[in-house]
């Protein structure tokens, strides 16, 4: 006999419907909270989080409540001499923080707050001899800062900066045997590197390297009996998943192989009825990584009340459309 599958249990009482309106105030007050302990031991990735409360306002309709000069003045000192953007004020850049500045000035159409030249020239240094790109001066190689460099160069509409056929050859290198990816060769399968890799493949036009319905299959068995997804084999379900996992069944055309509404009644239950926001897993405590997840793996299940999400850089699907961006999905 084989061990127990594990998983969670959904409580009787957990909340069955979409509580946006508590979202709205939850995300338009986390932000103004600046002296709680919470924001505080947050300040190293304070980048990233920004972007992910702003999109998960505007995917909700509500943009409008956030204060956008606070957030592009921020942005702007944070950007360094090298191009590069870190976290918060002070901090060193880093590819994912310069990602997120990308995608906040992107949102706001204001990209004329950051130094886009610099910028370019930093993310066209960080890319290796075999292709792979480093996240920093400090050289570690994953394959979500492939995913992050491309996107940036897409997003100014400069992806002929670096050299494309050596980013996807590294890309699939890092190919397994199930048809998922790893953070680099060798590496096992994880949801989240493989969101990264289709996403980078999608916006270069290079998904028909992908063995779709093998990845697909895989992505699929993710689905646990409580309906959430896992990341990998033998883990408990996370809301964040409803993302990676949702969004990279989207960009291959397999969304339909999962149990929507079994999916649709966890996430819903991983919300905070009194507090508003969502949690990774059914009572635990809410934060807005998990909120924008929730909200985008909704989203991407065409709950009709959000704004439809873009697959692949997990933004408004009009936002990517007035970018002029073209993307490669399978269907």
């Amino acid at each position: 006999m084989g061990s127990p599958v594990k998983d969670v249990s959904i409580p009787e009482n957990a909340p069955k419907t979409l509580l946006l309106q508590k979202h709205c105030d939850y995300i338009a007050a986390y932000g103004s909270k600046k002296d709680e302990y919470e924001y505080c031991m947050t300040e190293y990735l304070r980048m990233s989080g920004i972007y992910w409360g702003l999109t998960v306002m505007d995917l909700m309709g509500q943009l409008d409540k956030m204060n956008k000069q606070e957030v592009l003045d921020f942005v702007h000192q944070c950007q360094h001499e090298c191009g590069g953007v870190g976290a918060s004020i002070g901090h060193d850049p880093h590819l994912l923080y310069t990602l997120s500045a990308v995608q906040i000035v992107t949102l706001y159409d204001a990209q004329d707050t950051l130094d886009v030249e610099k910028l370019v020239q930093f993310v066209k240094d960080l890319q290796q001899e075999d292709g792979s790109f480093v996240g920093d001066k400090w050289g570690e190689v994953d394959t979500r800062f492939s995913f992050c460099a491309v996107a940036c160069l897409a997003l100014l509409g400069r992806l002929n900066e670096v050299n494309i056929d050596k980013a996807v050859d590294f890309i699939l290198s890092c190919m397994n045997f199930d048809g998922g990816f790893g953070c680099r060769p060798g590496s096992e399968s994880h949801s989240g590197q493989i969101y990264c890799c289709l996403g980078m493949l999608s916006i270069v036009g290079r998904l028909h390297h992908v063995n779709a319905d093998m990845l697909g299959w895989w992505l699929c068995e993710r689905q646990l009996p409580s309906g959430g997804l896992n990341g990998r084999p033998e883990k408990l379900p996370d809301v964040c998943y409803s993302w990676w996992v949702l969004a990279s069944l989207k960009i291959i055309g397999k969304i339909h192989w999962i149990d929507k509404e079994k999916l649709v009644r966890f996430i819903l239950a991983c919300q905070d009825e009194e507090t508003g926001g969502f949690a990774d897993r059914p009572g635990d405590v809410v934060d807005p990584f998990h909120t924008l997840f929730g909200i985008t793996g909704l989203s991407l299940l065409g709950e009709q009340i959000l704004k439809p999400v873009n697959p692949v850089f997990c933004m408004p699907e009009e936002t990517i459309r007035k970018a002029g961006i073209k993307l490669e999905l399978l269907t």
